[in-house]
């Protein structure tokens, strides 16, 4: 195998524990760069394909600081995909959790299946980002996002995540939720889409279409979930809709 297939390999397996350490234990790759001792923006780095030039090599030292990490038993990058992630706790010790066999998850009686660990990169950005988003898309660098999640759809090259703050679109989106937002895709009736209302900052609501005017221009109206906030309409103010929601993730409170 070259080096550049060992590198790719070490990517890969890197990735997969980002992955595995997201879904058990709900934390966000900054909080694994931490607890590995690494910067943000240098996790970020690792991650990249290798056609990227800001892309960072995974070399045997920084191998080393994850294992310590995470408690991981040596060769455990040289293992192949999928293995040797069931007894990896997030405070670097082995966990106390039961392990469920793969023979198990797929049985006859279970009504769950494994899920399959998307390895498409999306930035987690601010809202002040989302509004000026197809200003600053191009220029984006990994060390600008707030956060990276993975996900198996396949969405255009612009996509983003956000976190839902406030209380406009409870009961189904609560603060700490995160939508993923596609800004190549047109929102349909009854969509939740981001938007920008006039100011630096995106919002987050529902899209409801309201009709064309004589100059051919649309009308619609961002409706919040939560009856006691407002709602938006392109009739009385500038809105430009930036992107509709790809996928809601609910996370357990903490």
């Amino acid at each position: 195998m070259t080096q550049d297939a060992h590198t790719e390999r070490w990517r890969l397996r890197l990735l997969e524990l980002i992955n595995a350490l997201k879904a058990r234990d709900g934390v966000s790759q900054r909080a694994i760069a931490e607890q590995i001792g690494l910067a943000p923006s240098y996790l970020s780095r690792l991650l990249l394909d290798q056609d990227r030039s800001e892309r960072r090599n995974l070399g045997a030292a920084t191998m080393d600081k994850i294992s310590a990490a995470y408690n991981l038993p040596p060769g455990w990058f040289d293992l192949p995909a999928g293995q040797g992630l069931r007894h990896i706790a997030g405070n670097g010790k082995p966990t106390t959790h039961s392990a469920v066999s793969v023979d198990a998850v797929s049985s006859e009686t279970s009504n769950i299946r494994l899920a399959e660990i998307g390895s498409r990169r999306i930035p987690v950005i601010s809202s002040i980002q989302a509004g000026h988003w197809k200003e600053i898309v191009d220029n984006f660098a990994p060390g600008d996002a707030e956060d990276w999640i993975y996900t198996d759809l396949e969405l255009s090259q612009v996509a983003f995540a956000l976190d839902i703050v406030g209380y406009s679109m409870i009961p189904e989106f609560l603060p700490g939720h995160r939508v993923i937002i596609d800004p190549e895709v047109a929102p349909r009736p009854g969509d939740f889409v981001a938007a920008r209302n006039g100011d630096d900052m995106a919002t987050f609501k529902k899209y409801r279409p309201r009709g064309i005017t004589d100059t051919g221009l649309e009308v619609f109206e961002l409706v919040p979930l939560n009856p006691d906030y407002p709602t938006l309409s392109s009739a009385t103010q500038h809105i430009q809709i930036i992107g509709t929601m790809m996928e809601h993730r609910k996370y357990r409170p903490k």
